[in-house]
């Protein structure tokens, strides 16, 4: 679906340019942020393309203190996952002075233009990656899947334990999450989700995918997930997301903490079926 955004990515394929247009624009929250970097990687995946030359216009942006932090974790996993080499121009006056202060004394930034034809000059320098093939082969088998998921019916509960586990490339992603939209079509019900995170490692290869996924599955089959002992750089990834995307984290620091939290969210269902019927 088209955002506000849409008409700030574009995409100059005879080039292999994704250009991405920040100038005058004001991110106030973090959320901003999520929501912008979220249709990046949409507009991204839908061209089929992994690899792309990042053009980026910063003039005149602004970004709130609260949103830096979420400014900079995003721009970083969407550089490693698929930028082949990134050019950013700023028209200001500021900017100009910088750069010219650098030429002087050799320090000079090569990545950093004053104007938009200076940085697709650079761009035309670099390198393409995309003769490399990109090989999403899956780095585990569906057995390995299988093992990790468990159906406990009495409490309507699917567990799925993503613990020491790298998802390295969409290719992981898709095996893990057809055999999770499998199982749950055979079930023929919804389910409450119990996801163990400890010690999971998603790749930014890996992101895009598992976001689009993750939230179709809990469209179509979720009573309501929780998840728990996630670490610290896929507990923020998911807080991240979150905030762009409209669903609760519901991050627990153990599986007995989620398990109660998915108590309470029984409950909050069964209250809410009890009010309709009144």
């Amino acid at each position: 679906m088209p955002t506000r955004y849409d008409d700030r990515i574009r995409f100059i394929d005879a080039e292999e340019i994704m250009e991405v247009d920040f100038s005058n624009l004001t991110l106030d929250s973090s959320a901003d942020v999520n929501r912008f970097y979220d249709r990046i990687e949409e507009r991204i995946a839908a061209t089929e393309e992994t690899k792309w030359f990042f053009l980026v216009n910063y003039s005149h942006m602004r970004i709130d203190n609260s949103a830096w932090f979420a400014f900079s974790r995003r721009g970083k996993e969407l550089n490693l996952a698929h930028s082949q080499g990134s050019v950013r121009f700023d028209t200001s006056e500021e900017t100009r002075r910088q750069i010219e202060r650098a030429a002087q004394t050799e320090a000079f930034d090569p990545n950093l233009f004053a104007d938009r034809d200076g940085a697709i000059a650079r761009i035309r320098q670099l390198p393409s990656q995309r003769l490399r093939k990109i090989n999403h082969t899956p780095t585990f088998t569906r057995d390995d899947v299988v093992r990790r998921v468990k159906f406990w019916e009495d409490t309507v509960i699917m567990e799925v334990d993503f613990s020491n586990l790298a998802l390295h490339h969409s290719g992981d992603v898709h095996l893990f999450y057809d055999y999770l939209e499998e199982a749950i079509k055979a079930s023929d019900r919804k389910w409450f989700f119990l996801v163990n995170y400890e010690n999971c490692e998603i790749y930014p290869e890996a992101w895009v995918s598992f976001a689009a996924r993750g939230k179709a599955l809990n469209i179509a089959a979720s009573l309501g997930s929780v998840r728990f002992s996630p670490g610290s750089e896929t507990e923020e990834d998911i807080r991240l997301r979150a905030e762009s995307q409209n669903f609760r984290p519901n991050i627990r620091n153990s599986r007995d903490e989620a398990l109660e939290r998915i108590e309470e969210l029984r409950a909050e269902i069964l209250a809410s079926i009890k009010a309709r019927g009144k």
